[in-house]
C-alpha cells in the first residue's frame, strides 16, 4: 500500500465515522473530501459506500446487548418484535425509492456545489424545527408505533439528496413527529444499520469488479478508521443531546455550504466537479 492512498483512505474514514450519526450530512462531506483528495473515480465512489460499514458496526457494538435481544426474542419478546418491526417498516422507503432514483439523484446531485446548496437548506429547517415548540408524545424507542416508524422512515428518503443528512432527516423528522430527542436519536442510529450494511452490498454487487485484492489493505484502514470515529462520535452525541439542541450543527452546515459556494464561484479551490 503506498502511503498517501493509506493517508487518503484514513482521512475519509475519520470524515465517514464523525459525520455519520451528525445531523451535517457523511454523504455530503464524503463527496467533498473525495473531491479535495482527487479521490472521485469509481472506485473512490464505492470505497465511499463500503466503509460506511465501520460506521453501521459502531452502532452494532454499543448496541450490541439491545441488538441481540430483539435478533433472539423477537418471538417471544413484543418489545424486541415490536423494534424489529419498525425498523423493517423504516427501512422500506429509502430501499424502494433508492432502486426507483438512486441512479438519477447520483448522476444530477453528487457534486460540490448541489451538495452546498443542501447543506444551507438542511442547516436553515434544523434552525426552524428547534425554534417550533416540541411536543413529545413517544419517549423512548419502545414507544414506537408502527406509524411513528413509518413517517421517520419517509422522512428519511430525503436523505437521498446528497448534504441533505440520513441521520438529519430522521432525527428532525422524528422530533418534528413527536419523538423525543433521545427517542429520535437512538431510532436514528438503529436505522442506520440496515440501511448502511443493504447500500454498501447493493454497490459491491453492482460495482465490486472495480476492486481488487490490492484494495483490500485501504478498505481495510477506512472501516477500522470510520468504526473508531463513529464509536466515539456516537458516545459523544448521546451525552450533547442531553443537554443541547442541534441549533450548532444548523450553523455549521449553513457556514460550510457558503466557504464551498464561495471557493467555486471564485476559484479559490478548484472543484472539479461543480
Amino acid at each position: 500500500m503506498e502511503l498517501p492512498l493509506v493517508l487518503k483512505a484514513l482521512i475519509l474514514g475519520v470524515v465517514e465515522g464523525v459525520t455519520e450519526f451528525l445531523p451535517v450530512s457523511s454523504t455530503g462531506h464524503l463527496i467533498l473530501a473525495g473531491d479535495l483528495l482527487d479521490f472521485n473515480t469509481e472506485k473512490g465512489k464505492l470505497f465511499e459506500i463500503v466503509i460506511q460499514c465501520g460506521a453501521a458496526l459502531a452502532i452494532v457494538w454499543e448496541y450490541r446487548a439491545r441488538l441481540t435481544a430483539v435478533v433472539t426474542q423477537s418471538l417471544a419478546d413484543p418489545q424486541a418484535r415490536r423494534l424489529a418491526l419498525n425498523l423493517l417498516i423504516a427501512f422500506l422507503p429509502i430501499a424502494i425509492f433508492g432502486l426507483l432514483f438512486g441512479k438519477a439523484i447520483k448522476e444530477v446531485l453528487f457534486k460540490p456545489v448541489p451538495v452546498a446548496v443542501a447543506f444551507i437548506v438542511g442547516g436553515l429547517i434544523i434552525l426552524w424545527a428547534e425554534r417550533r415548540k416540541h411536543k413529545i408524545r413517544v419517549g423512548s424507542v419502545d414507544e414506537m408505533t408502527w406509524s411513528d416508524a413509518l413517517k421517520v422512515g419517509l422522512a428519511q428518503t430525503l436523505a437521498l439528496i446528497p448534504g441533505t443528512s440520513r441521520a438529519g432527516a430522521t432525527i428532525i423528522g422524528g422530533l418534528f413527529f413527536g419523538l423525543s430527542r433521545r427517542a429520535a436519536t437512538e431510532f436514528s442510529f438503529f436505522l442506520a444499520i440496515p440501511v448502511l450494511f443493504a447500500a454498501s452490498a447493493y454497490d459491491l454487487f453492482k460495482h465490486g469488479s472495480t476492486l481488487s485484492a490490492d484494495d483490500l489493505g485501504i478498505l481495510g484502514v477506512g472501516l477500522v478508521a470510520a468504526f473508531v470515529s463513529a464509536f466515539v462520535c456516537v458516545r459523544w452525541l448521546l451525552r450533547y443531546i442531553s443537554r443541547h439542541d442541534f441549533t450548532v450543527f444548523a450553523w455549521y452546515r449553513i457556514g460550510f455550504g457558503i466557504i464551498v459556494l464561495v471557493t467555486a464561484y471564485t476559484g479559490v479551490v478548484n472543484w472539479t466537479i461543480n
